[in-house]
């Protein structure tokens, strides 16, 4: 009697448990081996119903040793031969993922009925043997065993995840004949099916026809193909539809849903997940503030994601790439200290993104040294993903060196490892260096694509190979079949223009198949205003000002060209201009960083508390550049004033005096490294040679187009600066 209520008690509680929160679930499935571990202590003899509860409560768990005790166990009690304790034993080995287990329980069974195929054909499909589950359903056919509703449904995700359309069709028409035409989980399996093989025509047509069937699941699967196939306009009125209809989205509607902003707005659907309180759900929560990110609204992205009930790594990481795309390095960082007090370990993805934000302009250059040993110790520097990141990071934050020796390290490398290594050489001045990794990946037979002939050309630029750069172009385009885009045909506009070569640098322009847009046409006005051609200089302007009237480029880069030229009356033409678009010219900035605390820097600058000591440091600077030869570049001094003055306004620059603060704020022989938004002048070029010099150090000087290395009195560049 007692091992009956035991046995029943087993059977409760099993049935029981799906119902249950996941931390019920836990406690009644521990609960059921516990009652059968208690019927041994007792002397109870199980039967057949007691190893179906146990086994399941193994299944839930994944509890593969305990479900192989239970095996033992049911042989020497003769049970391996009932039918429904080898559906149990096949269920439980298929969700432990021991499917050669699952398939000798099915092959040793004497009976089988409709359960046990489907059994078998569920854990194939869960295991990823699509094939062989397809395989058995024809078995099944010729064993005489008519397919029930869940061999339907599990042989029409089987076409889903192998897009057959064509079986899928089939399987469509032997429904139909079947009488299971309205049986809502087959129809909408079939739905899925036809989403997922593209054929979203009948996929309507079917979402049609199921009237009185449509639930959340099928209503949501066609969102998400509308979505996915860019018809985010059907998807927004489904949504309504499904509303009208009195059917109730759930956590994975809205997440589909919020995808499709701004077609959707956020804030609507924002509204309403907090009326039916599913803005708490991770994934529903980390797809609203992803939005409020993709928009650029930083602020209602962190409300939503404090709004989270247990976020996950995954919430982590994306409120992470929300700061990272908002340009705000300090929050990043912030959060990722936040997100380590509260437990929660990184992943390669959330230390991939941290490490993309150290390489901002605007990040201290230690900080992504910090990230790179705490990849160390969690033992993910070597995930592509982090070691790319790294590479990036070192390249932009000055040091190529260590960037090459993270790239040497790497075991595998994708193609933004290799893109990123050629480019790094390239904005360092070392071209030779950027061609001999593209000849290893020529060597190695890689596929190339456009950013890899980007970076080559830009080698060839910035070290004044006109000749290889001309060839690498032919060989892209003839060799590799490439199509060059907008970038491409800026960096060919670029490589003739820094050598002078202005008419070819037109011809580039001349034969695109498409208009050149404002960054072709800005690169040439930059290369006019280098050479100073006004005539050239003036047609590449008044095509800027076409496109972009606001951009303040077009008009500063024209008026120092005039003035360059001595045209004064023509460059207060174009200010004048300047003043009545009220377009604003953007100013220089400088930025170094001592002892981890970053210093900002504008031209003529008297706002940092040490200036009266950093001017005399120019001074002295000065008066020792004289004494080595130095004379005053005063052409980059686009003002109409005497040439005393102009000498003054050129040590003022913002670098020199970020350059002179470095020098009396660190020790003698450290190295410096100074970061400016717009392109180092050739008098301050000049100057920086002869200070490392002078100094004895290396600088590191960071422009808006490239890196200089000035060391021993030579620069990088070899002066295509």
């Amino acid at each position: 009697m007692r091992g009956s209520r035991l046995s029943l008690c087993l059977t409760k509680v099993q049935s029981l448990v799906p119902r249950c929160s996941v931390n019920i679930c836990k406690e009644g499935y521990q609960t059921v081996l516990d009652s059968f571990f208690r019927m041994q202590v007792d002397g109870v003899r199980p039967n057949p119903w007691t190893f179906a509860a146990a086994l399941a409560s193994s299944a839930a768990q994944c509890a593969s040793e305990k479900g192989r005790l239970f095996h033992a166990l049911l042989i020497k009690f003769g049970h391996e031969s009932s039918v429904f304790v080898c559906n149990s034993l096949m269920n439980m080995y298929s969700k432990c993922g021991l499917i050669d287990e699952t398939k000798l329980v099915f092959r040793s069974m004497e009976c089988r009925d409709s359960v046990s195929w489907n059994s078998m054909m569920a854990g194939l499909v869960s295991n990823g043997f699509f094939g062989e589950a397809l395989q058995l359903f024809f078995r099944m056919r010729t064993a005489g065993v008519n397919p029930t509703q869940s061999s339907f449904v599990t042989t029409i995700k089987i076409c889903s995840n192998l897009k057959d359309l064509t079986f899928a069709r089939q399987l469509h028409t032997c429904v139909a004949k079947e009488g299971h035409g309205l049986d809502g989980n087959i129809m909408t399996a079939l739905l899925v099916a036809y989403i997922k093989c593209g054929e979203m025509d009948r996929a309507f047509v079917l979402f049609t026809s199921m009237a009185g069937l449509r639930n959340v699941v099928s209503f949501t699967a066609l969102l998400g193909g509308c979505i996915q196939n860019g018809n985010d306009h059907k998807a927004a009125a489904l949504f309504s539809q499904m509303r009208k209809e009195g059917v109730e989205p759930n956590e994975f509607t809205y997440s589909t849903i919020l995808t499709a902003s701004p077609l959707i707005s956020p804030s609507q659907i924002h509204s309403l997940l907090l009326k039916t309180r599913h803005e708490s759900f991770s994934t529903v929560g980390t797809a609203l503030f992803d939005t409020y990110a993709k928009i650029g609204n930083t602020h209602y992205a962190l409300l939503v994601f404090r709004e989270i009930d247990d976020k996950d790594v995954v919430a982590w990481s994306a409120m992470l790439t929300c700061y990272a795309q908002a340009g705000d390095t300090e929050g990043s960082i912030n959060l990722f200290m936040e997100m380590a007090k509260e437990g929660v370990v990184p992943n390669e993805f959330t230390l991939s993104s941290i490490i993309n934000v150290c390489a901002s302009a605007t990040a201290a250059v230690d900080q992504g040294r910090q990230f790179h040993a705490v990849s160390i110790k969690l033992r993910l520097q070597d995930a592509i993903c982090v070691s790319s990141a790294l590479l990036t990071m070192y390249s932009k934050k000055g040091n190529i060196e260590t960037a090459y020796d993270v790239f040497r390290r790497q075991g595998t490398r994708d193609m933004v490892s290799w893109n990123s290594m050629i480019s790094g050489f390239a904005q360092h001045g070392h071209g030779k260096r950027a061609l001999e990794v593209f000849r290893d990946m020529e060597t190695q037979g890689l596929e190339m694509d456009d950013i890899t002939f980007i970076g080559v050309i830009m080698a060839c630029t910035h070290t004044g190979l006109v000749e290889e750069g001309r060839k690498y172009f032919h060989l892209m385009v003839q060799d590799h079949r490439i199509c060059p885009t907008m970038e491409t045909y800026a960096c060919m506009v670029d490589l003739y223009g820094r050598a002078g070569k202005l008419e070819e640098a037109m011809e580039v322009i001349k034969g695109m198949p498409f208009d050149a847009d404002a960054m072709v046409w800005r690169v040439l006005l930059g290369a006019c205003r280098v050479h100073r051609n006004a005539e050239l200089g003036e047609v590449a302007a008044e095509k800027l000002m076409g496109l972009e009237p606001q951009d303040s480029a077009a008009y500063v880069l024209l008026s120092n060209i005039y003035a360059a030229a001595g045209l004064w009356e023509k460059r207060a033409r174009v200010r004048k201009l300047m003043d009545e678009r009220k377009v604003k010219k953007e100013a220089g900035r400088s930025w170094i960083q001592v002892k981890n605390k970053v210093h900002a820097f504008v031209a003529s600058d008297t706002t940092h508390p040490l200036s009266e000591q950093i001017y005399k440091k120019v001074k002295e600077m000065s008066c020792r550049l004289k004494e080595k030869g130095y004379v005053p570049d005063t052409s980059f001094v686009l003002h109409d004033t005497d040439g005393e003055h102009k000498q003054v306004l050129l040590a003022c620059h913002s670098e020199r005096l970020a350059l002179a603060f470095g020098l009396m704020a660190t020790a003698q022989g450290t190295p410096l490294q100074i970061v400016k938004n717009l392109r180092v002048c050739g008098d301050c070029h000049a100057v920086f040679k002869l200070v490392s010099d002078i100094e004895g150090r290396e600088i590191v000087v960071r422009d808006s187009n490239r890196f200089h290395h000035f060391k021993n009195g030579s620069c990088s560049c070899g002066d295509f600066w």
